[in-house]
């Protein structure tokens, strides 16, 4: 690890602690939850590097109240883990607040967030994600309703949003409003729209009105394009938003958790690895896979997708880049890992910058008329069952 070490008045201060609820973060850093991404083997490793609020992957909330083998493990932490969070998704307020009041009432969690941010088709094409909040009356509903079952065993709710359909139907400002007014304990908005998807530049002016908007009435915490310390402190100081939602930024590189608490406690201390401490934190992250999944191949298949994360930028040969995506036991990745160039520095620049999805803008895929009208249309009952079949996980 390397260690910067910029002129004293370049350091920046530290920056107050995040409190949500009765939970008081020493560091204003969220992971965000991301499927197939932030099961208890990463939560795992990101914590071993810094503080923060670890996230699970999202679950249905339907899925949960009828106890699927999937969702419970979802759900599941170890002991080590505190706070214990788990994000919901859900498009209907009695299986939300049933989800909800499950998760209290079997003590499973220490802090719920609510899913209105995913923006892929199978889930805003039948109104759910990033498409809920249009609904003003559904969102407004699900939000009311899970933060009073929430209220009853004290556990402090989150809301994670974008900023609306596209940029002629934004609805940040009007659900952060509803969403505080009800009662959660911060808001978090991701700076694009749904038809944004991952594309372009996160607008982190929105970030800044939302929190003018809701002033200190709420905790903010800004979502897009943190891909080092250094965006975390810029986002805050540009936005005054309370803390930060770390995504894709964090893909291959769990260190980042430890130079954000660095630099937002004041610290020009930054983690650098060489080539062969990123291959000690494959070898770590494949071995708690495995404990995860309880199965070696399992776990070492699902090490597969962080591979190209791990080594962008650093001098990895394409074949060995091939054979390490392909790696179907520890005994093998082990043997692969020792063919890095141990020598190796950190590359600088090649290894920072955007990670993870990258697309271009689409037209977001929405049920028929749904942007007729900002109340939702009881007759379409029938589409919030279906919205809740097969999304835990993403």
């Amino acid at each position: 690890m390397s260690v910067i070490s910029p002129s004293p008045e370049s350091v920046s201060p530290a920056v107050e602690p995040l409190r949500i609820g009765p939970i008081e973060l020493s560091s204003p850093v969220v992971l965000a939850p991301m499927a197939g991404i932030t099961n208890t083997a990463f939560r795992r490793l990101c914590r071993e590097y810094g503080a923060g609020l670890y996230v699970t992957e999202m679950v249905t909330s339907r899925a949960l109240v009828e106890r699927s083998p999937k969702s419970m493990r979802i759900i599941h932490h170890e002991p080590y883990e505190t706070p214990r969070s788990v994000q919901l998704y859900g498009v209907d307020p009695v299986t939300v607040s049933a989800a909800v009041r499950m998760l209290v009432e079997e003590d499973r969690a220490d802090h719920i967030d609510l899913n209105f941010g995913c923006p892929v088709p199978k889930v805003t094409r039948k109104g759910g994600g990033s498409a809920l909040p249009w609904k003003r009356d559904l969102f407004e509903a699900i939000v009311t309703s899970a933060v009073r079952e929430a209220s009853r065993g004290g556990i402090p709710l989150t809301v994670k949003m974008r900023k609306g359909i596209d940029k002629d139907h934004l609805t940040y400002l009007e659900a952060g409003e509803m969403a505080r007014n009800a009662g959660v304990a911060a808001v978090a908005l991701h700076g694009r729209t749904t038809a944004d998807l991952y594309s372009g530049q996160a607008d982190w002016d929105a970030i800044a009105q939302l929190k003018d908007h809701l002033g200190d009435t709420v905790p903010v915490l800004g979502n897009g394009d943190i891909f080092a310390a250094e965006d975390a402190l810029e986002m805050m100081s540009r936005t005054g938003c309370d803390g930060v939602v770390i995504g894709r930024g964090c893909q291959g590189r769990p260190w980042l958790f430890g130079d954000l608490a660095n630099a937002l406690n004041g610290s020009p201390e930054r983690h650098r690895p060489g080539l062969a401490e990123v291959g000690q934190a494959v070898r770590k992250h494949g071995e708690y896979l495995v404990d995860y999944y309880e199965d070696e191949f399992y776990g070492v298949r699902d090490l597969r997708k962080h591979i190209a994360w791990y080594f962008k930028g650093y001098p990895v040969g394409g074949d060995l880049r091939s054979r390490l995506a392909m790696v179907s036991s520890l005994a093998e990745l082990d043997e692969l890992l020792a063919q890095l160039d141990h020598d190796a520095p950190y590359p600088g620049e090649a290894a920072e910058g955007s990670r993870g999805r990258t697309t271009r803008p689409k037209k977001p895929h929405l049920p028929d008329g749904w942007l007729d009208s900002r109340v939702f249309d009881a007759s379409g009952k029938s589409l919030l069952s279906e919205a809740e079949l097969d999304i835990s996980g993403g």
